[in-house]
């Protein structure tokens, strides 16, 4: 998608919710649906080839063309009623770069950011240590009142404190800023985005979201801006041939979403430019208090309640979220791998994403070099994985080998440890051998 496709579509979805948020009163909302609408079937069966134009890696096109095929609705057995699933992550597989930054670089730039309850930060997550949050309120201070924006443009010492956190999940002296969690459930520094946007509506964040959006996927590949004191990317690009492999989907009748680890409204608000009806997004769902206001606590999924802050759609939380909203499972028992119905293709970039990748029966992953992914990517159980480098910037060759047999998976508890297989085998080291 060119920068002045984008732009059109950018302008006109802004003026759609300018529009909107005009006819809503001040304490109106806009909450995510319990149940999607129902998405568009094609008339009659008209699968769309995918572009020969846009490059893939090897024969990475005619491959996920046949997978398509497989379960598309020209298909034996293809039932209208039982649309075969496909599953995108977003930031990195859909979007290169991430859109969870591009917001939250926004609401630091534009002070947007509201003062917590009581001056206290540790109210914005269960996971923040003592360190960090008296960090927090060294360089924010305690003069705004509560619910009020921190001038975090101009106070740039408040500005780099969230950064450090949020990029490096340390405080600017080097300590740990979030600790205490379940590292295949949680990443608090991700929660963290969601809950830096309470005190808004879902309609609102949604404009900011937009508004964050625009001028970085008009901006040159390689731009920069400076936040605080730091200077960190400044552009977003829709990748053409993930939105051409969803619109070969679509018109092979599957039902296509996104499972993402940012914030779903902010998701929500970009997800048409890339092809995927916004009701179509899964993503961190930050509960409302009673006047419609997101707040620090998230919607739940399988064992975990609703007001908790405990998972986030993050690796295990991928999986559970999927079962809940697309497959409609909402028991405790969400959390775990479903054998039928499955997804038929899932495609993701990182870490985060391998579990909704196992549950599928084909995957795509797109190279940014993270261990626990390539691992399985590589070890290609059941010849179901294909690798592509990333289709803006590709890395170069990966030299040492993915550590597999040793450290590259993380248990729940962070520390590293050996890969298994489908079967429960070692999966041995592997090699950097598509980039």
């Amino acid at each position: 998608m060119t920068p002045v496709t984008m732009r059109i579509a950018l302008e006109t979805m802004l003026l759609a919710g300018a529009l909107a948020l005009a006819g809503c009163g001040d304490n109106e909302d806009i909450a995510p649906p319990d149940e999607p609408d129902e998405p568009d079937v094609p008339d009659t069966c008209q699968p769309a080839a995918m572009r020969a134009d846009l490059p893939w890696h090897g024969t990475n096109r005619e491959t996920l063309t046949t997978w398509l095929d497989s379960r598309g609705c020209k298909s034996q057995g293809f039932e209208p009623a039982r649309r075969p699933i496909a599953l995108f992550d977003w930031d990195n597989t859909i979007l290169k770069n991430d859109i969870g930054d591009a917001i939250t670089f926004h609401f630091i730039s534009h002070d947007l950011i509201l003062q917590p309850p009581g001056q206290d930060w540790k109210r914005t997550s269960a996971y923040m240590t003592d360190a960090a949050a008296a960090a927090l309120t060294a360089a924010c201070g305690t003069d705004v009142p509560a619910g009020q924006p921190l001038p975090t443009s101009t106070n740039t010492a408040c500005a780099d404190a969230i950064l450090s956190m949020y990029i490096d999940n340390k405080t600017g002296a080097g300590a740990t800023a979030f600790t205490g969690h379940d590292y295949r459930r949680m990443e608090p520094t991700y929660a963290w985005t969601a809950q830096l946007l309470a005190g808004y509506t879902h309609a609102e964040v949604q404009q900011y979201a937009l508004a964050a959006a625009q001028p970085k996927l008009e901006a040159p590949i390689g731009t920069t801006q400076v936040v605080g004191t730091r200077t960190l990317n400044g552009w977003l690009r829709i990748y053409d041939q993930i939105a051409d492999l969803i619109k070969a989907l679509k018109s092979r009748g599957y039902d296509v979403w996104v499972i993402t680890a940012s914030p779903e409204d902010v998701v929500r608000a970009v997800a048409p430019l890339a092809g995927v009806a916004s009701d179509h997004v899964v993503g961190i769902r930050s509960l409302t208090d009673g006047g419609g206001k997101l707040t620090y606590t998230f919607e739940g999924c399988g064992p975990v309640p609703d007001g908790e802050q405990s998972m986030i759609t993050y690796i295990e939380g991928k999986r559970c979220w999927v079962n809940k909203v697309v497959f409609g499972d909402k028991t405790a028992a969400a959390i775990q791998r479903r054998m039928d119905p499955r997804q038929v293709l899932g495609a993701g970039d990182a870490d985060t994403d391998i579990e909704f990748l196992r549950d599928s029966t084909y995957k795509l992953a797109i190279n940014r070099q993270k261990r626990e992914l390539m691992c399985f990517a590589y070890h290609n159980e059941g010849d179901s994985w294909r690798v592509n480098p990333m289709f803006i910037e590709p890395r170069a060759m990966q030299t040492a080998l993915y550590p597999c047999s040793t450290t590259a998976c993380r248990r729940a508890d962070g520390t590293p440890g050996p890969c298994l297989d489908e079967r429960g085998m070692v999966i041995p080291d592997q090699s950097d051998r598509v980039y």
